[in-house]
Order: structure tokens, then sequence, then C-alpha cells
């Protein structure tokens, strides 16, 4: 109850801040008011300023903003940066700029932010499995403050290496000291809008992290940005512009987030056999985002847990049946999953999988911590579990093949049992990769010519110190040539489209 009250407490002192930048006859009409649902205050030029609550506007004087009213509150907030907003020092409001032909401001909107702890209970599962998520949202229905307690809970609660993206310094507040509402996440503030991309890109080479968050997506260079965060194994939170994954589909800049689309030409049987035309949309590469969220209200969300499946279901002319999940007053999370969709793994490592949402894998007398690194590494849909029967899948050493209790754990909770050699990262990927067909249609001379010539290129780019492109790989293969090339202390960047795109080695700066 004390936490409560201080946590109010704060949100009260915030909002006080906020009023404080307001001319004196604006500041006393609002503070009449219950500010604790404020949403924004719009001054405009020449027209009458108004406080927005989420069910009435309130006019806050008879007087219409002047000149003098615009310089009062510009002069009190943070700078104005190219996008043309401001902020306050160590809050999270936001002050947006309209601006007339000459470069004037002529209008303000003073948006209240506020840090929502416990927001992301309808999402803590996906964001547990180590897979990249997007968010898709009209404005205003809270994708930022989803953002933030993401990171939040990311860095305090499952003590991942969390940087931030901050482009308008609206998920960690104005000033050089983050908002506290991120917890021990790291910011990147971003020095002009279409810096976004390159701040993104250095953020992984720079500071190691194992999750990026970064808002608004929303250009063909921050999209590629993306799709080579994502390949070097560190998990991507985001936001894009668009309600629906079907608005995205149809985003030619965006799309290369949800795989992209090409439109092929079929034979005469492929066409019959499809009962469908000779020209077809088809998905093009493998999605950036593993997981779509689709955020209906700040309380409701449509979440598509296999992107890839979604997307081909789209391209066919069927809308994807999304996993609907709703949190009550009290907290209670409610999830209505559509019939008929797979829940669990098949019981036979050489079944082909039809899972749809993250496998449950439960580490037996093995390192947790390894086996969670070397899953995110491999940007698997799966995530560890506390318990063997909550597992469809246990992992032990061969030396415990013989274990009847082992045995009988498995048998009783119906999970597949896998073993391994030793309790090494090698040993776990290169069984994760067999049980969830990572390299499926992959030829093993393919593989071995692959990494001949990475390290080929390797070498000459530690002996001479030059860029080495490498030639045009699937993306499968591309995550194998990020590993590889990690692990000689160097950087690669993935670079045009495909079936073209391909890995560039860069050396590596000097210290």
């Amino acid at each position: 109850m004390k936490n409560s009250r201080k946590k109010s407490s704060a949100h009260g002192q915030d909002i006080l801040l906020l009023v404080a930048t307001l001319p004196a006859e604006l500041q006393a009409a609002l503070l009449k008011m219950e500010l604790e649902k404020l949403l924004e205050v719009v001054m405009d030029f020449g027209r009458i300023p108004e406080a927005r609550f989420p069910d009435e506007v309130v006019r806050l004087s008879d007087r219409p903003v002047s000149q003098e009213d615009l310089v009062h509150v510009t002069a009190n907030v943070g700078e104005f940066g190219g996008d043309n907003r401001a902020g306050i020092e160590r809050t999270l409001h936001r002050i947006s700029a309209i601006r007339n032909r000459k470069g004037q401001i002529v209008g303000l909107t003073l948006r209240v932010g506020r840090a929502v702890i416990g927001g992301i209970e309808l999402l803590r599962d996906l964001i547990e499995t180590g897979q990249s998520l997007l968010i898709l949202g009209r404005p205003g229905v809270g994708k930022t403050t989803k953002l933030r307690e993401m990171a939040r809970v990311l860095a305090d609660d499952l003590h991942k290496r969390v940087i931030v993206i901050d482009t308008s310094n609206e998920i960690a507040g104005d000033g050089d000291i983050p908002h506290p509402g991120i917890g021990g996440a790291r910011r990147m503030q971003v020095p002009q809008v279409e810096r976004q991309h390159a701040v993104m890109i250095e953020a992984v080479e720079n500071h190691m992290p194992e999750v990026i968050i970064v808002d608004e997506i929303g250009t063909e260079a921050e999209a590629a940005a993306a799709r080579t965060i994502a390949e070097r194994g560190v998990q991507l939170i985001g936001t894009a512009h668009g309600n629906t994954l079907e608005n995205l589909i149809k985003n030619p800049i965006l799309s290369d987030l949800v795989g992209g689309v090409q439109v092929v030409t079929l034979s005469d049987e492929e066409a019959r056999r499809r009962r469908t035309t000779k020209t077809v949309s088809e998905r093009r590469a493998l999605p950036t985002f593993d997981i779509v969220v689709e955020m209906v209200d700040r309380d409701e969300v449509i979440v598509h847990p296999d992107t890839a499946a979604a997307v081909d279901t789209l391209l066919r002319g069927i809308a994807p049946r999304g996993e609907r999940r709703e949190q009550a007053a009290n907290g209670q999370v409610h999830v209505q999953v559509p019939e008929g969709e797979p829940a669990r793994l098949p019981a036979s490592a050489g079944e082909e999988s039809a899972y749809r949402g993250p496998a449950r894998i439960y580490p037996y007398a093995l390192s947790r911590d390894l086996l969670e690194r070397v899953i995110r590494s491999l940007g698997l849909n799966a995530r560890t579990v506390g318990g063997p029967e909550q597992a469809d899948l246990i992992l032990a050493l061969r030396s415990r093949a013989d274990d009847h209790r082992l045995r009988r754990i498995a048998e009783g909770s119906g999970a597949s049992l896998h073993f391994i050699k030793r309790n090494t990262a090698n040993e776990m990927r290169r069984l994760l990769e067999r049980t969830f067909h990572i390299l499926e249609g992959v030829e093993g001379d393919e593989v071995q010519e692959m990494v001949e010539e990475t390290e080929a290129a390797i070498r000459r780019v530690l002996t001479e110190g030059v860029e080495a492109p490498l030639a045009p790989r699937r993306p499968a293969l591309r995550r194998m040539q990020h590993r590889i090339i990690a692990g000689r202390g160097l950087v690669a960047e993935s670079t045009g489209k495909e079936p073209k795109r391909h890995l560039v080695i860069r050396p590596g700066s000097d210290e």
C-alpha cells in the first residue's frame, strides 16, 4: 500500500512539472482538475487552449493563445529536435510543436507521459523466450509504454544487457540521465531522426547488448538495420507504423520486417495443385521479427506467435487466427487460443514440427544459463522452464540415459527426451539445430562451402585490413556466418535484398 502511494505521488510530481511550464492562468485552471487523468494540453495560436481527458475536452481559458504564451512554454522545456519534439528533463512528458511556413512555432501539444509498472503481463512470456518481437497499433494505444516496461523487466528481472534506442527521448525521457522507468537498461540517444538506423548498428557493434529496444521503425534503412541485428542473434523488440499485420505486408518499405513479398509465376501443374492463378504473391524470406503483436487497446492484444506462418496465411487470402489476450481490471490475463492450434512439440525429433508457440525446454542437471544463451544465439522459438512437468522437451546428459527417474518424469509429462554427450554450448547447439530443423533444406556440401568461404574471407580481413564481401546465402546460413565472424572478433553487416542478400566483413576498429 505504501509503495502504491509512493508511485502515485511520483506520478503527481511529474505532472506538476508539466503544468509548471504553462502560463500562470492555465496553471491555475489545471490545478483545479483531476490531473491523474490528464492526457494532454493543446495550445494553438489564436485559439482557446484545451485540456484533454479520456472522456472530455475542457477549455482552460476564454482568452485565445498568444505568441507570448507559446514563447513562455518553449522557454521552459528542453530543446526541440529535428522531429519538432522536446521534453522536460527526467520526465516522460513530450512537447510537440507545429510550425508555420517561416519555421515559427504556432502550436504546441503537451502530452503527459507516465511510467506504468506491471503493464506487460499480457506479453511477459513472449519477451522471456528471447525471440524478436514487433508491436503494431494505432497512435496513443500504449506501444511506447509497453516498450519502456519491457526494458525494465528485461534488465532488472531477467538480468539481460538491454539498450534502448531513444530517438525522440520518448522511452526514457529528456536529458542525459534516463528515466527510472527503464530500470537498469542503458539508453542511446539519436542526434538526428534520420540517423536512427546508424545508432541501432552502433549499439550492436560497440556495446554487446543481448536485447535492443527501438520505437517507430519507419524507413528502409531502419528495416535493414533491424534485420542485421536479428541475424546476429540479438533479441530485437520494436514498434512499427501500422495497426495490423496486413497493413505491414502492404507497406513496401516495412514489409521486409515480416519477410517481404514477391510475385512468382507457377507452373500449370503447381497452379492446378494449389487451385490458384499462375501468378501469386509469396513471402520472400524469413521474417526479421519472430512474433507480431497487434495492440487492440492497452489491455487487449492479438498475438501471432509464428510470423512466417501468419504472413503465409494472409498471402493465401485467409485471415490468420491470432491468439487474443485480455487483461482484466484485477490483473488477471485471459487467453483465447484459436481452435485447432497445435500446442506441443512432436514426440520424436525426426517428425516435422508444427509447433506455433515457444517450445518449453527443461535442462535436467545441465546449465540453464548456458542453454538460454544457445537458444538466443540460434533465434529459436523456445524458452527454458523451471521444472520437467512444464516441459515439451527435456535435455539431459547421455550418461543419464538409464536414469529410471528421468524416464518416468518424461513419460509422465509427455515431453520428448534428448541426450547430449557433454554440458557444453556446442553440444546443446548441435542438438537444437537438429531438433528444430534450423538447416532444413540445406545440403552438407553447401554448409562446408559456406564455412570455407567465410574462413578465407576472415583471414583476408585480418591480414590485409580490408572489407570482404561474401556470396549471397539463405538466412539460416547467414546466421551461421555471423556466429563464425563474431567468434573471430570481427563484425559483419547484411546488405542487399533477397535472394542477393549477403554479408560484408569489416576490419575491427583499433583499440
